[in-house]
């Protein structure tokens, strides 16, 4: 795709940040980039093209990098006023899961503006922050404006799947992309929770789960499905799947869910304890499915196979579960799982990585917190968990400190977490243009 596309909505002139912002997420969004799971997804290359294009326009000299055919990542890198201080790299996936058009209110595809939003499949995961990093860095490019250190920028392949095909393939095999990187940001943070019309929160990713997703298999008797069988494969994985499905963890309070506690406390102006978090987190309207998950570890089962034909019974039945574990207590984790399962059932990995910490210190954060309040005088920047996991995971094997920071200014009706792999994902326009405000800022400080 040209520019051309990306200032189709607009006419005349050269536009800023603020004014492209809009345009280029619509046209990330339209690049279907829907990662399946196994390699069979359409679009990264495209969008990998696509991102080189807008930055080789405005002066940069963007690589592509192909783990595989069609498995591309675009990096890039700015040079800074002081080449003595560390690089700071700003990363951000390109792919999406996949979303089925009948469900939407929007095509997922289309990129539609409608009620202030730009509707579409990675409005919110995560071509928001690949198109607010766009336009920040056209905008300063075009205007000769350097950020203070190196920023090394990177698109990355198949983050929804793991990241093995883009962020893992470049740490692993072209770790002189990152020379001199110290620290990063990328997605799931700086998003607002509006406390009162004196306080917003703005959260800060500096702590993220690990990851066991599984495979769980039972293996029985197979025989005729009119026949009596008590080693149906089938009940057997069922029962565990069930146990697991409705088990509950123990509720684990680590450095950065007590820190966010500490400050929603204040905010709220309330003492709270983590073991009965049910009325806070009615509180918190579209964060609560984040910040509970972040309580304890979690296993979700998300796939059951077995079974041929009706009237046979199946010598094997499968599942496959989306396990997640706090920072410090992964074997814990693991040994809760197999107690629940139980001797029959066989565990292995589909795919592993580990949890992240990190503190919510030093001259960065304090960049965060002062270009969120230049723009929102009662910004209060705050620490907290992801539930989830980002491709900050592969970029912290090579000493790089990792924070999810993409800014939006949010209201406060909007169920955010819902928009996260959910139908009708969307992102408001005003927080488009709010976050090119707070980034570009931020790179002056950073």
């Amino acid at each position: 795709m040209s520019q051309s596309s990306a200032t189709s909505d607009r006419t005349g002139g050269s536009p800023r940040a603020e004014d492209e912002v809009v345009g280029l997420c619509r046209d990330l969004i339209r690049i279907d980039t829907s990662n399946y799971g196994d390699g069979s997804g359409p679009g990264e290359r495209a969008a990998a093209e696509y991102v080189a294009e807008q930055l080789a326009e405005v002066g940069l000299e963007p690589k592509i990098f192909e783990s595989r055919p069609g498995r591309a990542s675009t990096v890039a890198r700015i040079e800074g006023t002081d080449p003595s201080r560390p690089a700071l790299l700003i990363h951000g996936h390109t792919d999406v899961v996949p979303a089925n058009a009948a469900d939407w209110t929007h095509d997922p595809f289309s990129g539609e503006i409608a009620d202030g939003c730009v509707w579409g499949r990675g409005a919110v995961d995560m071509k928001d922050m690949d198109a607010m990093t766009l336009a920040v860095v056209r905008d300063r490019l075009r205007s000769g404006r350097k950020p203070p250190r190196d920023i090394v920028l990177a698109f990355l392949a198949d983050e929804e799947a793991g990241g093995v095909h883009g962020a893992r393939f470049l740490v692993d095999h072209h770790p002189e992309l990152f020379e001199g990187v110290t620290e990063a940001i990328s997605e799931v943070g700086g998003f607002s929770f509006t406390v009162n019309e004196n306080l917003r929160l703005y959260l800060i990713e500096t702590a993220q789960k690990g990851m066991h997703w599984m495979r769980l298999t039972v293996d029985g008797t197979a025989g005729h499905g009119s026949m009596t069988n008590r080693d149906n494969a089938i009940t057997e994985l069922c029962e565990a799947v069930a146990r697991l499905g409705r088990h509950t963890f123990p509720v684990r309070v680590t450095k950065t869910v007590r820190a966010f506690l500490d400050e929603l406390s204040d905010a709220l102006g309330t003492e709270l304890d983590p073991e009965n978090m049910k009325e806070t987190l009615d509180k918190l309207g579209g964060i609560a499915k984040i910040i509970g998950a972040t309580l304890q570890n979690t296993a979700a089962p998300t796939q059951l196979d077995a079974g041929y034909k009706v009237n046979v019974i199946p010598g094997q039945a499968t599942a496959h579960v989306d396990g997640r574990f706090l920072p410090g207590f992964e074997e814990e984790f693991l040994a809760d799982l197999d107690r629940v399962l139980g001797p029959r059932v066989k565990r292995e990995d589909v795919h592993s990585d580990k949890a992240l910490e990190t503190t919510f210190d030093g001259a960065l954060v304090d960049a965060m917190q002062s270009a969120l309040q230049a723009e929102d005088p009662v910004a209060r920047a705050v620490p907290y968990m992801l539930s989830g996991g980002t491709d900050a995971k592969s970029f912290d094997d090579l000493g790089i400190r990792g924070f999810g920071f993409a800014p939006l200014k949010l209201p406060p009706e909007l169920d955010f977490a819902g928009m996260f792999h959910g139908v009708d994902e969307r992102v408001p326009v005003d927080g488009l243009t709010f976050g090119v405000r707070v980034l570009d800022r931020f790179l002056d400080q950073c």
